[in-house]
């Protein structure tokens, strides 16, 4: 049944036909039996004329929806002739109400003024030529035959303007939905290119971190392994101590692609309060670094606080791997009132052009990423050379102030 209605309202012409076909019986039908009266020597043409429009009629429904304005047009001036010409109305004139809904729910403006016009004169002017000149002597009992005969146009044309109305209202849901869901579409790609960045910025951060350090230990214990075995023994205890930090942090990283029935749990981001273990383990590779926290230090949100550790840990690698054998940096961070202020700078040999602006090569990115960290929390970021020589990054975080 369901496929059967579906197929119906494809097809509405098909409707319509079966309709029509059970008009034109019954209309064909009571015109062929009404012969009129003897008297009348107008009756035959009357007789005759009656069945044309018995078969014109059902015609018109056929094609109602496919012509609406031209249907309904042809129907009121078809009406006003049967009406002018005295024929009486037979079993076909129910088709009038057909038409009189049809301009109202499919036909433009002007055609459904039209129908309504018809439909709200049909019942005084069939009173007036079609009914005997005694059955209008008591004008209340003409009004009320004339409100009676008009009541079921009227009734037709208002179904149609709801039809018309309810029909408007789905198509603009129809629409609304195909809108939202345009929208939802475009949201969620926005939202999988703005993941698939922070991924690749914390695997940046993560990859070029770690990877410095066990690149350093890795020389480092090359130089010294036949003249201090023991010295060449720890750095490779710290680049295998730093590559499980690195597998770790990666597993963290990658398990936001996984399926929530399949992740596991991992440690949470890094922050501030790791700040000193990153410093140690960069000290630890054999970069200077001094670090100062100034203000009054409190709790902030884990996004936040996992910029600024990004923030410093890409600061200290580009450090060494730009500023030189014997660069010194400093690391500060002052918690004020209203924002956060977070100072890298080094004496070392400064800025390229590769790490400013980023190469064909994919080196440059750290700095990129920062600024994209920054912007994300409504911060501001300052990089470039040092006067007197190295480089700075500062960075300035607004915090929310709690009322």
């Amino acid at each position: 049944m369901h496929r059967l209605n579906a197929w119906l309202r494809r097809h509405p012409m098909v409707v319509d036909s079966a309709w029509a076909l059970l008009v034109l019986a019954l209309g064909v039908l009571a015109a062929v039996e009404t012969t009129g009266s003897p008297a009348d020597p107008m009756a035959p043409w009357r007789h005759y004329t009656g069945i044309v429009i018995a078969f014109v009629l059902p015609g018109m429904m056929v094609v109602r929806r496919r012509w609406p304005d031209a249907t309904t047009a042809a129907a009121v001036a078809l009406g006003l002739f049967q009406v002018a010409a005295r024929v009486e109305p037979g079993m076909s004139s129910v088709a009038y109400l057909v038409f009189g809904y049809t301009g109202a729910a499919f036909g433009r403006a002007w055609t459904s003024r039209l129908a309504l016009a018809a439909s709200l004169v049909a019942g005084p002017l069939t009173l007036w030529r079609l009914t005997p000149p005694s059955e209008r002597q008591d004008p209340y009992k003409a009004v009320f035959l004339a409100v009676l005969m008009t009541t079921p146009f009227v009734l037709c044309w208002a179904w149609g303007r709801l039809t018309r109305v309810r029909r408007a209202y789905l198509i603009e849901l129809e629409d609304r939905a195909a809108r939202l869901e345009r929208e939802r579409d475009a949201q969620a790609k926005v939202a999988v290119a703005a993941e698939r960045a922070r991924i690749a910025r914390e695997l940046h951060d993560v990859v070029a971190h770690n990877v410095s350090v066990m690149i350093v230990q890795a020389d480092g214990a090359a130089y010294v392994l036949d003249s201090s075995p023991q010295q060449a023994k720890e750095a490779l205890n710290t680049i295998a101590s730093t590559g499980r930090q690195a597998l770790a942090e990666m597993r963290r990283l990658l398990g936001v692609l996984r399926t929530a029935d399949t992740a596991e749990e991992y440690v949470p981001q890094p922050g501030v309060e790791e700040l000193p273990e990153l410093l140690e383990q960069v000290r630890t590779a054999g970069l200077t670094v001094e670090y100062s926290a100034t203000g009054e230090v409190r709790e902030l949100p884990r996004g936040l606080e996992l910029t600024v550790y990004r923030i410093v840990q890409e600061a200290l690698t580009n450090v060494r791997k730009h500023g030189g054998p014997d660069a010194r940096a400093r690391v500060a961070v002052d918690f004020r009132p209203g924002d956060l202020e977070v100072l890298v700078e080094d004496d070392g040999r400064g800025s390229t052009r590769e790490q400013l602006t980023g190469g064909t090569d994919g080196l440059g990115h750290g700095l990129i990423g920062m600024r994209e960290r920054v912007g994300m929390v409504s911060g501001s970021l300052d990089v470039g050379p040092r006067p007197g020589g190295g480089f700075r990054i500062r960075a300035v975080l607004p915090l929310k102030v709690s009322k």
